[in-house]
């Protein structure tokens, strides 16, 4: 009796946000912590648009790990709510974990946009830097742009990792453990996420979106999990609806014979399938809701 609240009192438990400008692989990096794939990834920018909890625990400490949309400048309502996901996920952090990777536009536009986002933060906020795909570069130039960003902001620790390779993510971590409170788990010990398999399985929907089309439609596109029944003698009915919004969007969505679609729904049907461990019956629908993107009712009613 006496160990176990030894154990509960040196436990260690915060949250930690990670941010950074779009594709500098954040939501890569919190799947190679995790070691799990909860956030969407894909070789566009934005592919993330809310405020992700992942959950890494071990015996000692527990770390609940914010992954945050892109920083854009807003221009429609949709990215002003991506913003507002940022700044909830800054407010909530014990670490800020800035992520920046080695390709020069990104870090030429550090000063405008991680900058003053860490300037704004608390200063009893732990501020991480990661440098993220040194796998690209050789070690003289890693050590350039470490010497430059750590000029430009007195940070509690830099870091570079791969996290496409996992190079030295565990020592992230292990970092990390350092620097939390002293608390008991909010979360239990045993789940990686508190959102519901339907937000996982409208993500996974999301993301075969993003990989099969071009141009805006990516971008104009949400997806509904109208219905999802769990089936004991047969594969679980998941029924999703694809919110596009034009009409004109609406044909290469479908693609000729409805082709495009079948190949969306057939490539989430296996991730989805991955990810819950069981068959199911995917069936997918198009829908226009002209603007939805600028409706704040449609915005509400899609939980941003």
């Amino acid at each position: 009796m006496y160990s176990n609240e030894i154990k509960t009192l040196d436990f260690k438990c915060g949250y930690a946000s990670i941010l950074g400008i779009p594709n500098v692989g954040k939501s890569t990096l919190m799947n190679s912590i995790l070691k799990t794939k909860l956030s969407i990834t894909t070789s566009k920018p934005q592919t993330t648009r809310k405020k992700i909890l992942g959950i890494y625990s071990d015996e000692d400490s527990q770390i609940i790990f914010l992954d945050t949309p892109g920083i854009v400048e807003p221009k429609y309502l949709l990215q002003k709510k991506m913003v507002e996901s940022i700044d909830s996920a800054l407010k909530e952090a014990d670490i800020i974990i800035s992520v920046v990777d080695t390709n020069k536009k990104t870090l030429s536009n550090f000063d405008e946009t991680i900058i003053p986002l860490l300037k704004s933060a608390n200063k009893s906020q732990v501020k991480f830097l990661v440098i993220n795909k040194i796998d690209l570069i050789k070690k003289e130039e890693l050590l350039q742009i470490i010497d430059m960003l750590n000029k430009k902001f007195q940070f509690d620790e830099i870091i570079p990792v791969s996290a496409l390779t996992g190079f030295n993510v565990s020592e992230l971590t292990a970092t990390i453990k350092k620097y939390l409170p002293v608390h008991e788990p909010f979360y239990p010990t045993d789940i990686l996420s508190q959102e519901p398999e339907r937000f996982f399985i409208s993500e996974i929907i999301r993301e075969k979106v993003f990989e099969f089309y071009r141009d805006e439609i990516p971008y104009s596109t949400e997806v509904i999990i109208a219905e999802y029944k769990e089936r004991e003698n047969s594969k679980d009915y998941i029924s999703a609806e694809i919110i596009i919004e034009r009409e004109s969007q609406k044909k290469i969505i479908i693609g000729k014979g409805g082709e495009a679609l079948k190949k969306v729904g057939l490539r989430a049907r296996k991730d989805i399938e991955k990810f819950l461990g069981r068959e199911v019956f995917l069936e997918l629908r198009v829908k226009v809701r002209e603007d939805w993107r600028n409706d704040p009712r449609m915005m509400k009613d899609f939980g941003y």
